[in-house]
């Protein structure tokens, strides 16, 4: 069987696989990310073994271009009007859950007798969030509402922010473990991406608005949103900047300044989940169970620690902001998921640290945890504040995928 044919049968059984884990989340309380996760697990290297070598040539593709189209349309809910309305809400309570994270997670750790430099590490890492994840539970049950608005926005944030508290984390930790100038050169490094991602997405923002207003829905406007968001994925990656963040900023600038919103987004959206649910198998083909064993204990606490500081930082967000401890309790457990953002940064910091490599497997494990649970928190969530009702939850199951 020649190398095109087989690749073509892997794809398509895949999307099949895809279908029957929509047809089963849509039915059933379990998410569909999280049945994706463990379908991947099954196939993948680790379960049976299903999938041909062939395989691993094209994953990373898919899985950053999946992160791509999601960073684009998290740009979406950064709109200047609806910010202006409930703008002071979202900044506090992102403060609070980030801020919390990392102090909560790092302190934690330190004092259950992780070596601070590692501490500061996973600190940095535990504010990420995975916001395919959450975005895809909130298509998936069609929810709605004041609460579902600020959740889009803070997750749009909450990446943004935790990439810098990533950079000072990891700089504070190489000054402790090497005594030398390396903590600047890395701040410097790290605020350098953070520049040159918004940089990247503001300069490739401003003509796709200018398209946008003059294009009419159809296939020249799904041709123009996906070259515009490939192009601007692929100098991001050029540069070695996030292209996650980049992204994000090139949908903020098309959301605030296009003539019409609904072309290019609702266009990426029509071929999102597809590109979707590959990513979310391939991070189910990445888990090996090993690293829980070997690593057990630290990961235990990563994960007690990260799930109290989440709560402790939404409530204190939500308050500060002028909402109740129901508001900030419900939104904590809606922003549980973490995914593919902090592998990326455990593998930063393994490239940065030779002794630390044990990082990547420790966040692999939790990532597992997060991506599986996750959703269905965020899922829960979402129901107790209202967001989804009955009536609501039939449309999504008539209708099939919302993206």
């Amino acid at each position: 069987m020649t190398v095109s044919a087989l690749t073509l049968i892997t794809l398509g059984m895949l999307f099949m696989v895809g279908f029957l884990a929509d047809t089963i989340g849509r039915n059933t309380p379990i998410p569909r990310v999280s049945i994706l996760m463990i379908a991947g697990f099954l196939i993948g290297p680790n379960g049976f073994d299903l999938l041909p070598a062939s395989t691993g040539s094209w994953m990373p593709v898919v899985s950053d271009m999946a992160l791509v189209m999601i960073g684009f349309l998290l740009g979406s809910s950064l709109q200047y009007a609806s910010l202006r309305r409930s703008g002071m809400l979202v900044l506090w309570i992102t403060l609070g859950v980030v801020g919390a994270t990392a102090l909560i997670v790092g302190g934690g750790l330190w004092l259950a007798g992780i070596p601070l430099p590692l501490a500061l590490i996973y600190g940095g890492i535990a504010p990420a969030t995975a916001p395919a994840a959450t975005v895809d539970v909130v298509h998936e049950v069609n929810a709605k509402g004041r609460f579902t608005e600020i959740l889009l926005k803070i997750i749009a944030l909450d990446d943004a922010l935790g990439l810098i508290i990533f950079s000072l984390m990891l700089a504070a930790a190489q000054m402790l473990a090497s005594g030398d100038g390396g903590s600047v050169a890395t701040l410097i490094h790290g605020g350098r991406d953070i520049v040159y991602a918004v940089f990247v997405g503001a300069v490739l923002g401003a003509p796709m608005s200018y398209l946008t207003g003059y294009l009419k829905s159809g296939e020249h406007t799904l041709l123009e949103a996906l070259g515009m968001v490939c192009i601007c994925g692929g100098v991001a990656m050029w540069l070695d900047v996030s292209f996650l963040l980049a992204a994000m900023t090139m949908g903020m600038v098309v959301v605030n300044l296009a003539k019409r919103l609904d072309c290019s987004f609702y266009s990426i959206r029509s071929i999102e989940w597809p590109i979707v649910v590959l990513f979310f198998l391939f991070a189910g083909i990445n888990i090996e169970i090993e690293h829980i064993y070997v690593n057990q204990k630290l990961i235990m606490f990563y994960i007690l620690l990260r799930i109290g500081s989440r709560f402790v930082g939404g409530m204190l967000g939500a308050k500060k902001g002028g909402e109740g401890l129901f508001f900030g309790k419900w939104m904590s457990m809606a922003l549980m998921p973490q995914a593919g953002i902090a592998l990326g940064m455990a593998l930063t910091a393994a490239h940065r640290f030779e002794e630390f490599q044990s990082v990547v497997s420790v966040i692999a494990a939790t990532t597992v945890f997060f991506e599986i649970m996750g959703p269905i928190c965020t899922r829960f969530a979402l129901n107790k504040v209202g967001d989804i009702t009955p009536g609501e939850r039939r449309k999504s199951n008539r209708e099939g995928c919302s993206f």
